[in-house]
C-alpha cells in the first residue's frame, strides 16, 4: 500500500469549513484522512511527503463540458456568430481531423488542463478510442462520449460504434474512464434519432451528453419545428429519464428550470464560449436557486481560447453578480463547489469525487499562495475565485499518483506534444 502525505497546508475541502493548517492522508488512490494533523492517527506513517506551506488544497478542478481535441483549432476561427463557425469554418477542418490528430490534439488539452488545475473533464467529439488512449496515458480522469450528428448517420453506423465505445471504455484506467452517448444536440439529431441513442444509452448504462439551449436561434428553430423549446422537446422525448449533463443551457423559461430541477439534469455552464459567441449569458442564479447541478465547462479551446478552470470560475461569478446587479450572488465558496463538487454531480460522480472527504478518490490540486496577486490572504476561497490563474497551480495528483510536481508534468512529454500538434495543423495551411 503506498501511502503519502501532504501537510502543513490550507484545505478548502468544499463540504466543510476551511482548515487553516492541515494534513492530507492518501493511501493508493483513496483519501484517507483531511483535516487537522492532530486528527492523523500517530501509527499511519507516509511513504512520501509533500511540504505544502503557503499552498491551498483544493479538490481537482472538473470541467464539465469541453471538445479536448480542439486545441488543434484555438484561434483558428474568432469573432464569428455559432452557426457560421460551426457549418463554414469548424466542421470543414475537422472533416480532415484523422486518429492521429485527436490522439496529439487532446494531449496538448490534458497538458493545459494538467498545468491549471483540471483533474477531471467531460468530452464530446470523434475518434474517442484516441481520446481515452491519451487520458489513461496521462494519467487523468475523464467522462467521454462520441459526438453523434444525426442528420450525419443515416445508417446509425455512428451510433453503433459509440455504443461500443461506451462499453469497451467504461471504467477503463483503472475506473478513471467513464463514458456517456453524446447526441451533439436538438438542431442536429431529429426526435427519432435521438430516440435510438437513448434506448442505446439505456442498453449499455450509461448517460448522455448533449448542447441545449445555447443560442436563441436555436430555441425559434425548435418552436418552429416541433411547438417546443429545447428543454420541453428532450422532456417530452423522455430524455431526461436517463442521467444527462446539458451543456450551455443559455437561454430557458422558468418552466425549463423547474424541469432541469426535477429531472436532476446537470448543466455545464460555459461562460466564455457563450460570451465569445454571442450567444448570451445563462441564467445560473435562478437555476441554482431551484437546485439545478450548475457545473462550469470551458467547451473547446476553439471557442474560449482556454480551458483555464480557474478563469472560467471567475467569469462565472462575475457574470450572475453584473447581470442581476446583485453582488452576494454566488460568492466564492459556491463558485469552487460549481467547478469541483457541482461538476462531479453533473456528470453522476459526486459519491468519488469533487470534495475533499475520507473515502473518496484522491484528486488534489495544490496551488501557491505565496505571490505578489494572492497577498495578503484573508480569506483563501475568495483568494482562488477572484485573484488566482491557472498558472498558480503548483501540484497536481489524480487517483493519489502524483501528475505534476512544482510545475513539472511526469505523465505527458510537452516537448513532443508541441512537436506533433505543429505537424498535425499542416494539413490546414
Amino acid at each position: 500500500m503506498a501511502r503519502l502525505l501532504v501537510k502543513d497546508c490550507i484545505i478548502i475541502p468544499i463540504t466543510g469549513e476551511v482548515i487553516s493548517e492541515g494534513v492530507i492522508a492518501i493511501e493508493d488512490d483513496q483519501l484517507f484522512y483531511v483535516g487537522p494533523a492532530r486528527g492523523l492517527p500517530p501509527e499511519w506513517v507516509a511513504d512520501e511527503v509533500i511540504e505544502a506551506r503557503d499552498r491551498v488544497a483544493l479538490p481537482g478542478l472538473i470541467n464539465a463540458h469541453t471538445h479536448a481535441a480542439m486545441t488543434l483549432l484555438r484561434n483558428f476561427a474568432d469573432d464569428l456568430p455559432l452557426k457560421t463557425w460551426l457549418e463554414e469554418k469548424i466542421w470543414p477542418q475537422e472533416a480532415k481531423l484523422e486518429r492521429q490528430d485527436i490522439y496529439w490534439g487532446t494531449q496538448l488539452a490534458l497538458l493545459e488542463m494538467l498545468r491549471s488545475g483540471t483533474t477531471t473533464f467531460a468530452d464530446m467529439y470523434f475518434h474517442m478510442e484516441a481520446v481515452a488512449e491519451a487520458v489513461i496515458a496521462s494519467g487523468m480522469r475523464a467522462c467521454l462520449a462520441r459526438g453523434l450528428i444525426g442528420y450525419q448517420d443515416r445508417l446509425g453506423l455512428r451510433l453503433r460504434s459509440a455504443e461500443a465505445f461506451a462499453r469497451q471504455w467504461q471504467g477503463a484506467g483503472e475506473g478513471r474512464v467513464t463514458t456517456m452517448l453524446g447526441p451533439h444536440a436538438p438542431y442536429t439529431c431529429p426526435p427519432e434519432y435521438l430516440k435510438k441513442v437513448m434506448a442505446a444509452a439505456e442498453r449499455v448504462g450509461v448517460g448522455l451528453h448533449i448542447h441545449l439551449a445555447e443560442t436563441r436561434g436555436e430555441v425559434e428553430e425548435m418552436r418552429r419545428q416541433y411547438g417546443r423549446t429545447p428543454v420541453e422537446l428532450m422532456e417530452s422525448l423522455g430524455l431526461f429519464e436517463l442521467p444527462a449533463v446539458a451543456a450551455h443551457c443559455v437561454h430557458l423559461t422558468p418552466l425549463e428550470i423547474e424541469i432541469l430541477a426535477r429531472r436532476g439534469v446537470g448543466v455545464a455552464h460555459c461562460p466564455e464560449s457563450n460570451l465569445k459567441l454571442g450567444s448570451g449569458i445563462a441564467p445560473v442564479s435562478e437555476m441554482l436557486s431551484k437546485g439545478v447541478k450548475v457545473g462550469i465547462g470551458t467547451d473547446s479551446a476553439a471557442s474560449n481560447n482556454n480551458l483555464d478552470m480557474l478563469e472560467e470560475t471567475r467569469l462565472a461569478a462575475l457574470l450572475a453578480k453584473g447581470l442581476c446587479q446583485e453582488p452576494t450572488l454566488i460568492p466564492a465558496a459556491r463558485a469552487l463547489q460549481m467547478a469541483t463538487l457541482n461538476g462531479a454531480a453533473a456528470l453522476g460522480l459526486e459519491d468519488k469525487i469533487g470534495s475533499l472527504e475520507a473515502g473518496k478518490k484522491a484528486d488534489v490540486v495544490l496551488i501557491n499562495l505565496k505571490q505578489p496577486h494572492l497577498y495578503p490572504v484573508y480569506d483563501p476561497q475568495a483568494s482562488l475565485v477572484y485573484a488566482a490563474r491557472g498558472s498558480d497551480v503548483e501540484t497536481v495528483i489524480v487517483n493519489g499518483k502524483v501528475l505534476m510536481y512544482k510545475g513539472e508534468v511526469r505523465t505527458i512529454d510537452e516537448d513532443k506534444v508541441m512537436a506533433e500538434v505543429s505537424r498535425c495543423i499542416e494539413k490546414f495551411s
